[in-house]
């Protein structure tokens, strides 16, 4: 199973693909406050390298956090929109071992159907300005 991995949560983005549990490629940058305008360039980089489709990936592991609230929603969105539009099961993981335990309960059958946030803090709502 060729798996896709996306972490968001701070300035250094990673995205990688895995068969199974193997690592054939991986890639750090600096996306800070490019990340909406680089990582959809950056899978495509990684899956031509690896002469790979977007239609190869099977799955999709990504880091649900703690961390930025920016760099968390456009992480899990990227991967919520390559899940659905590919039709390929969704694993969001936390921690420090999130790919190996996302890329376990993927290759068990596990699907979380939408990836979801987790902050770190509870929702902070404010009061409507009148």
């Amino acid at each position: 199973m060729i798996v896709l991995v996306i972490r968001s949560d701070k300035p250094e983005a990673e995205i990688g693909l895995f068969d199974d549990d193997k690592k054939i490629a991986y890639e750090v940058w600096q996306a800070h406050r490019e990340l909406a305008e680089t990582i959809h360039k950056k899978i495509e980089v990684l899956l031509k390298r690896q002469k790979l489709e977007w239609q190869g990936i099977e799955g999709i592991v990504c880091y649900e956090g703690p961390g930025s609230f920016t760099g968390l929603r456009i992480g899990l969105t990227v991967a919520n929109a390559l899940a659905f539009s590919l039709e390929v099961p969704i694993i969001a993981s936390g921690g420090e071992e999130w790919q190996k335990f996302g890329i376990e309960k993927l290759l068990k059958g596990k699907n979380d159907k939408i990836a979801r946030p987790m902050y770190g803090a509870p929702v902070h709502i404010t009061q409507q300005r009148k």
